[in-house]
């Protein structure tokens, strides 16, 4: 079985508070991309363990032993909703550390094609809390995280053209929300605003991510990096996602991504880059 496990971009991202348990509650729109690793899976028919590796340009960066997929195999069959032990090899081509959602991606993916039935909210939080708070997120292609807890999916879907940017800075999330000094308030989307593609990227031109800065001034070359993504013909805006240090750009349409990649490459040569689109 092959199965494809996507990247996750954060469209928004205000962070409003820090809980008691040290996380940190967040709203962000999100969608997922068509950038995506490929896992393989089959039975282990005669082993009573489990069998994970990676492969791929991004491999040598995951820990072999304490991984997502790891976990949510080891939780899923604590919880008895599993029972069989599996080989899983994992191509990675979406970036490690980059704020990708890659490695959370895995084990949801994995997750979703081996739950048969309806899980009890109380496991499925359990397993949240085991594997990562993102993991939730990849209920959905599409969604507003409204906190840590609720994910609520987002019907209207448009199409978004993406260059995304790479500059090879592995950005530690904990260090970044340890630098976060100020929070922003909680927000009730009115989804009407994102009804038309127009009104939705005004929505997006008027919001923001609340880490961005943070990492700007960390890694100025973020900062440039991103002006010159937004200075490319056909660009609605650019931000970066989640913690980075990946950074995006929003296009009108699929060539316009393509001709931003190849005029960046030019100026940023040691960057990895990509072009994709919303699922």
């Amino acid at each position: 079985m092959v199965l494809k496990s996507y990247a996750k971009i954060n469209l928004t991202l205000s962070v409003n508070k820090k809980l008691k348990s040290g996380l940190h509650n967040i709203q962000s729109i999100y969608c997922l991309i068509d950038l995506h690793d490929k896992m393989f899976l089959k039975k282990n028919k005669n082993k009573h363990f489990d069998q994970v590796s990676f492969t791929g340009p991004f491999s040598k960066d995951i820990n072999k032993s304490n991984n997502s997929v790891k976990k949510v195999l080891s939780v899923m069959r604590k919880n008895k909703i599993i029972h069989d032990y599996y080989s899983v090899k994992v191509n990675k081509k979406i970036p490690v550390f980059a704020g990708l959602g890659g490695g959370t991606g895995n084990a949801a993916t994995l997750f979703k094609h081996l739950v048969k039935k309806k899980i009890k909210k109380k496991i499925f939080d359990k397993i949240t809390k085991e594997v990562g708070s993102d993991f939730r997120l990849f209920s959905y292609n599409f969604a507003f995280q409204k906190d840590l807890r609720l994910v609520v999916k987002l019907n209207k879907k448009h199409r978004f053209y993406f260059l995304l940017v790479f500059p090879k800075i592995q950005s530690s999330t904990k260090s970044v929300y340890l630098r976060l000094k100020k929070y922003s308030k909680l927000k009730i989307l009115q989804k009407k605003n994102l009804n038309s593609k127009k009104g939705f990227i005004n929505y997006l031109k008027n919001s923001k991510n609340d880490l961005q800065l943070i990492v700007e001034k960390k890694h100025p070359i973020i900062k440039r990096l991103l002006k010159n993504i937004s200075s490319v013909k056909g660009c609605y805006l650019s931000r970066m996602t989640g913690s980075g240090s990946s950074c995006y750009g929003i296009f009108n349409n699929e060539r316009n991504s393509k001709f931003a990649l190849r005029k960046l490459k030019k100026r940023f040569p040691n960057f990895l880059y990509f072009t994709a689109k919303s699922i």
